[in-house]
């Protein structure tokens, strides 16, 4: 079983894109496109419905979106979801205005799709009443204890009771050591991509990742290989 440190994982993502010529919104895209299967199977199973007024194929999907990245494949995975009749509400944990790169282009596109947005807050994470909770909040990059006020985002959704989908892997665990840098969000599911976080070999990572499922995003097998190698 392959597992990747952060210092690897960010090696593959620059050698997909300069060596093999892959952009990053591909990558993303097809990030999006696993959590988004993940989240309709975790629906299909355990249906809670307790949203007013359910869609046909289930109820809603509140996805937490932070400023990186990781933010960038929530907003892609809330519009696919949307394009699976999900009910979706995407609770923004930065402002909008600092999204850039390949996050920009998803948030540009959920706004030209109209979809729901709200400034995350406990509130918010509460009212919604969610059927299923993505955490799209930090990825692999976070390396410091979040700051406020991800402890009360991190608490709310806690309270809630609703099922948890990690996108790469829980917000607020550190991606090499499987523990917790501070306040961490609790996953029933986590989706990681291209293999498995070095942490997940802790024994203690797995309260917070729930069942861990590795999504190819695209990147080549040999590059992966090679760099997993690498002292």
């Amino acid at each position: 079983m392959t597992y990747l440190t952060r210092e690897q994982v960010r090696r593959i993502d620059r050698l997909a894109m300069s060596r093999y010529h892959i952009p990053g919104i591909v990558l993303m895209e097809n990030a999006a496109r696993a959590v988004a299967a993940a989240a309709d199977a975790m629906l299909r199973r355990a249906p809670r419905q307790r949203s007013p007024a359910p869609a046909a194929r289930g109820g809603l999907v509140l996805v937490l979106c932070g400023g990186g990245n990781n933010g960038g494949d929530g907003l892609a995975a809330a519009r696919h979801l949307h394009n699976h009749g999900r009910r979706v509400l995407i609770a923004l944990c930065t402002d909008p205005q600092r999204y850039e790169g390949d996050a920009l282009v998803n948030w540009r596109i959920v706004q030209a799709m109209g979809l729901a947005t709200v400034e995350a807050s406990a509130r918010a994470i509460a009212s919604a009443r969610a059927d299923l909770i993505v955490d799209a909040i930090f990825g692999t990059g976070l390396t410091q204890p979040p700051r406020p006020p991800f402890e009360r985002y991190a608490r709310a959704v806690q309270r809630s009771g609703a099922p948890v989908l990690a996108v790469d892997l829980p917000s607020g665990l550190d991606c090499d050591s499987g523990r917790p840098l501070g306040p961490c969000i609790r996953a029933t599911r986590t989706v990681t991509f291209v293999a498995r976080k070095a942490g997940f070999a802790n024994p203690q990572s797995r309260q917070f990742t729930g069942r861990v499922t590795v999504a190819d995003i695209g990147c080549p097998r040999e590059l992966i290989e090679s760099v997993a190698q690498e002292p």
